[in-house]
């Protein structure tokens, strides 16, 4: 005992600090294998299984009160601790029953004792009787039903993972969500299939824990009649009434705690994860239904009334039930009376005043208009995610494209459909859509294995098809290849895509303006020496627009400012200002469409024809329809290889051609990209893989 006290004493020190955290581990691992070889006195057992039980206790609450299976991550290692525990404490309770047992039945401790014979009431076939149904529930109910959730749980969860890295991604790249915050899901998506790997293998500890207490009690009892009888001379009846107690006392104190051990694994892998605990989703879904409350309550009250049966026990519960049911009735129709909005007072027209310049709206640069039934996505009263999602894009595409957009302005709109938004650029729309909150759409990227039940619909930002499911369909259509995103992702996407795609017409003079306001900061002689001394400012947003029309981000603002700078005395054509600047971005040009220092593999223009567009540009005379109409054929087909094999639809020409092709072959093939010779950096390499070849 002196010796163990030390023991602990010391291990109490060295948990002190915050460096004796991390011995924590080790040093009670090895405190609970030390329990298989030395021997403990009576009052440390009792000490030990009163603590066991407690912690079983603790466990099956802080797995009841989780969130989400993370946030008892350690749980597979709880397991892994407890049942080592338990197999320890049966080891060290069975050499001091089989060497001390014959003194009497407080031989093992107060606890043994206690489970041998009051919870018993001393008759050992009871006992045994109720070990093995505490073994077999357990054994073959609990552990065996948990068992096969978290191994369907870890199958599923490694299955998802594709779909939801995709998701992650798709987030990203819209700017709803920041490199932390990706970083951060990405993490919990792995840390999500460890937990459910390790669930798998650690729901075998249960079972062979159930086991092996079966065993050790039979071990305890037939090694009790032995050394009972054989060392001790007692009778086989004093023997086996003594040791079968000890063994039963013994196995219930440890099968009890293991079977509330076994009960939290079956909560932590069965629960679904809401913003509910398991009580809250109980009490929450179970007894939400006033119907539901007195239907039960006039079945079970006309049993009650059947001659016969217990009739105040089912009364009792039905009368239970029906007042429960009036409870919940009332609590709904309350909480659905201070909903009610409030009645609009109507307008009093009459005394009407002059009209003024305050009666005229402008139009605002960006708008979003939503349905009565999408204002709970931008209500910051309801937690609208759709605002800062919002916020993000505009954060996003400053960051990426080099300016601030305008404030996006939402409003509410009757006119439209209840589900439906409307995304308007200066009073005119540019897109629309439909949402439906508390439903997700899943998009089909083209390559899922299966079909989801739903409401068919198609993706607003690419047009894709998908279909609106219900959130107990969303990690089953992620393991099919879905796409899965909510409602504030399908509005934000959209939005997002449409600002990108106009990003030209959002650039007014007044963006301009700030944008070489805050380039002036740092470089103040730059800006000053341009405009408006060499060039004025409706000059410079012509530059920019057409740089945004061909996709070309404006963060480089020195560079491009410095090239302006430089020919503004002698060139005044913003379009060949355009395909100097280009040529002076090049660098950036290509490591947008080909980020690394792989090969560019892209489409080339046969040669006789190159002649020929080039004789074309000299004349001034344009292109013959003829050949305008094969160029546009095979410039297609030449995409579509490229597709084919996975590659970017990219066109390479001399510098003179650029911008003849790109104007007239981007106003129908909008997703090809049409690059000069000249803009491609000497240390990258070109490799044409599709050849246009056009006969005139």
């Amino acid at each position: 005992m002196n010796a163990f006290s030390s023991t602990m004493r010391m291990f109490s020190a060295m948990m002190a600090g915050e460096k004796g955290k991390g011995l924590a581990g080790p040093v009670l691992v090895v405190l609970i294998l030390s329990m298989m070889v030395l021997p403990l006195p009576a009052f440390l057992l009792d000490l030990l299984f009163t603590f066991n039980i407690a912690l079983s206790i603790m466990v099956l609450l802080v797995s009841m009160y989780t969130m989400k299976a993370l946030d008892f991550a350690a749980f597979p290692a709880v397991l892994l601790f407890t049942t080592l525990l338990r197999l320890s404490l049966n080891v060290a309770s069975s050499r001091v029953v089989l060497m001390d047992g014959h003194t009497g039945p407080d031989a093992a401790g107060k606890v043994i004792e206690a489970f041998g014979h009051f919870l018993v009431g001393g008759n050992f076939a009871v006992g045994v009787m109720v070990f093995i149904i505490l073994v077999v529930i357990n054994f073959m109910v609990i552990t065996k039903g948990a068992g096969r959730i978290a191994e369907v749980g870890a199958r599923f969860t490694l299955d998802a993972m594709p779909g939801k890295q995709m998701a992650i991604d798709a987030d990203l790249n819209a700017g709803l969500i920041g490199e932390d915050a990706a970083r951060k899901r990405r993490a919990e998506v792995a840390q999500e299939a460890a937990f459910y790997g390790s669930m798998d293998g650690a729901s075998k500890f249960v079972r062979g824990d159930a086991i092996a207490g079966l065993l050790i009690m039979v071990i305890n009892i037939v090694g009790g009649l032995i050394v009972g009888m054989a060392q001790h001379d007692l009778s086989l009846s004093s023997a086996a009434t003594t040791y079968t107690l000890l063994a039963i006392g013994d196995g219930l104190v440890a099968q009890i705690p293991a079977l509330v051990i076994s009960t939290a694994a079956g909560v932590i892998v069965s629960r679904v994860a809401t913003d509910q605990d398991v009580g809250g989703q109980l009490t929450g879904q179970l007894f939400a239904n006033p119907q539901v409350l007195f239907l039960t309550a006039g079945v079970i009250g006309l049993m009650g009334l059947i001659p016969g049966m217990p009739n105040l026990a089912f009364l009792l519960i039905s009368g239970g039930l029906i007042w429960l049911g009036r409870r919940v009735a009332k609590r709904a129709a309350t909480a659905l009376t201070a909903e009610a909005p409030a009645p609009v007072a109507a307008p009093d027209f009459a005394e009407k005043q002059e009209a003024s310049w305050d009666d005229v709206a402008l139009v605002d640069p960006l708008g979003l208009e939503v349905g009565y039934r999408l204002i709970s996505l931008v209500d910051k009263a309801q937690s609208g995610e759709l605002l800062g999602r919002i916020k993000s894009i505009r954060k996003k595409f400053a960051q990426d494209i080099g300016f601030l957009v305008p404030v996006v302005h939402i409003r509410d709109n009757l006119e439209i459909k209840p589900h439906a938004y409307v995304i308007r650029l200066k009073g005119v729309q540019i897109g629309q859509g439909e949402a439906i909150p508390g439903q997700w759409m899943a998009i089909n990227p083209g390559q899922v294995s299966a079909t989801l039940p739903g409401t068919p619909t198609t993706d607003p930002a690419f047009g894709l098809p998908a279909i609106w499911i219900d959130n107990s369909l969303r990690e089953q259509a992620q393991i099919y290849g879905y796409t899965v995103v909510d409602a504030s992702t399908v509005v934000a996407t959209h939005l997002n895509h449409l600002i990108h795609t106009h990003a030209a017409e959002l650039l007014g003079r007044q963006e301009v303006q700030q944008l070489l306001d805050h380039v002036g900061k740092d470089s103040p002689l730059l800006v000053q020496d341009l405009v408006p001394k060499s060039m004025s400012l409706t000059t410079v947003q012509k530059v920019l627009k057409n740089l945004l029309d061909e996709e070309v981000p404006i963060r480089d603002m020195r560079t491009i400012l410095e090239v302006l700078a430089e020919h503004a005395g002698t060139v005044t054509d913003t379009t060949e200002l355009t395909s100097l600047i280009r040529l002076a971005l090049g660098r950036a040009i290509i490591q947008q469409i080909y980020p690394g220092d792989e090969a560019l593999q892209v489409i080339g223009l046969d040669g006789s024809l190159d002649r020929i567009l080039l004789q074309a540009l000299s004349n001034s005379s344009g292109l013959e329809p003829g050949l305008a109409d094969n160029l546009l054929r095979e410039t297609q087909a030449a995409m579509e290889r490229q597709a084919q094999q996975g590659l970017m639809p990219v066109l390479v020409v001399q510098h003179p051609l650029r911008v003849l092709l790109s104007r007239f072959l981007r106003r129908n093939l909008t997703q090809l990209k049409v690059l000069s010779q000249a803009e491609i950096p000497d240390n990258r390499t070109i490799k044409v893989t599709a050849t246009i070849g056009g006969r005139a």
